[in-house]
């Protein structure tokens, strides 16, 4: 156990009172230190003086060093300079181990300085172009984070001496156990990478993947989450996106709305198409170009069918359901106003005369209104309904 001994600071603060409100003092001094720091990184994107990744670095280096500096202020108000030290050498750690800690650091911040760094290039690339997307950009960042991260501990773990193929190898076998244990997990990893280079869809398309349909809000390497229209948010893994039907409404930018709409047997289809697109062609949110159409689309039960196809822009599911409510509401009036019929279901009922009567299911037969009964050997059928000679 650390036993405390006087020393510079731990005489100038003598009493267990003084030594906590010191410590308290400490940590809100390190505390707001990190504040600052916080507040220099978002302002230094106005500065042009300096490199922004300099910047970064010479910040989070001051964080760095005055969070360093108040724990060993705090260790020598406590008194714990000198048990501290005997304990490092009781572990045989000596000037070496000194250059190597300091070694590690420098190679955690610039392992941390480079991905700064990546991510400010990958984020301005994909300001000025649009084929890199904000998902392909994350994916990038990711990754090289990652790789950089384990270069850096690589060259730390040979500065410590620590055998890198015995490390190499425990990690295959992790690897192997891990890769077992989360199929699904890695599936949707992979899918994830597919995704990045397929782009069926983006942040903010509407689209329809299986049974869900709505808006993308993030693409994750995992998962792909999106917004219906009921308000709900669905999480679908991207083994599934990549296994599933993908529907993209917003791809083009632009979309085909279509309305049937049933015209009596008596009417004129051409004349009834002329009507429908004139009317629909000067509703508000239908585009010019492609202009609107009306096909004959088939003979139905009661009525001859058309489709009402009109185009709309910047897809959306309220823009949809406002052009197709708006687009029912303009043909249903034109076909008021020029006396054109749109049925109700109907059906044609039919009979027609059998000769020789209606025969029942026992074999007589229902003639004139009176039931006879066909004799077995083939004779006269003989009358139930009258009497007898």
């Amino acid at each position: 156990m650390l036993q405390t001994q006087p020393t510079g600071l731990d005489a100038l603060v003598p009493g267990i009172p003084e030594k906590v409100v010191v410590t308290v003092v400490a940590v809100l001094v390190v505390s707001g230190v990190w504040r600052v720091t916080d507040y220099l990184h978002d302002r230094s994107d106005e500065s042009t003086l300096v490199p922004s990744t300099w910047r970064h670095l010479l910040v989070s280096g001051m964080g760095v060093l005055v969070t360093v500096g108040g724990g060993l202020f705090v260790v020598a108000v406590w008194g714990l300079t000198g048990p501290l030290v005997e304990e490092v050498q009781s572990y045989g750690l000596g000037p070496q181990s000194v250059v190597n800690v300091v070694l590690a650091l420098v190679i955690i911040v610039t392992a941390y300085g480079m991905t700064d760094l990546v991510g400010r290039i990958t984020r301005e690339l994909s300001d000025s172009r649009r084929a890199i997307t904000e998902h392909q950009r994350e994916i990038v960042y990711r990754l090289s984070q990652v790789s950089l991260y384990t270069v850096a501990g690589s060259l730390i773990l040979g500065i410590w001496g620590v055998d890198l193929g015995g490390v190499l190898v425990g990690a295959g076998f992790l690897g192997i156990v891990v890769g077992l244990a989360a199929r699904q997990t890695l599936g949707a990893l992979l899918a994830g990478f597919v995704l990045m280079f397929s782009r069926p869809f983006e942040i903010g398309d509407w689209v329809e993947i299986g049974e869900h349909e709505g808006i993308v809000t993030d693409i994750t390497i995992v998962t792909t989450r999106m917004q219906t229209f009921d308000g709900e948010y669905v999480m679908v893994p991207n083994d599934v996106v990549s296994s599933e039907s993908v529907v993209n409404r917003s791809r083009k930018g632009r979309l085909r709305i279509e309305v049937d709409v049933g015209i009596d047997y008596d009417a004129d289809p051409r004349a009834a198409a002329e009507v429908a697109r004139d009317a629909v062609g000067g509703l508000d949110n239908v585009l010019r170009v492609p202009t609107p159409q009306v096909v004959v689309k088939e003979f139905a039960d009661s009525a001859v069918l058309l489709g009402v196809r009109v185009w709309i822009d910047n897809p959306s599911a309220r823009r949809m359901w406002r052009t197709r409510t708006a687009v029912v509401s303009a043909v249903k009036r034109a076909f008021d106003e020029e006396g054109i019929k749109i049925p109700f279901p109907q059906r044609e009922l039919m009979g027609r005369e059998e000769s020789g009567g209606f025969h029942l299911a026992d074999g007589s037969v229902l003639a004139g209104g009176e039931e006879v009964a066909a004799e077995a050997d083939g004779g006269q059928p003989e009358s139930k309904g009258g009497e007898g000679s």
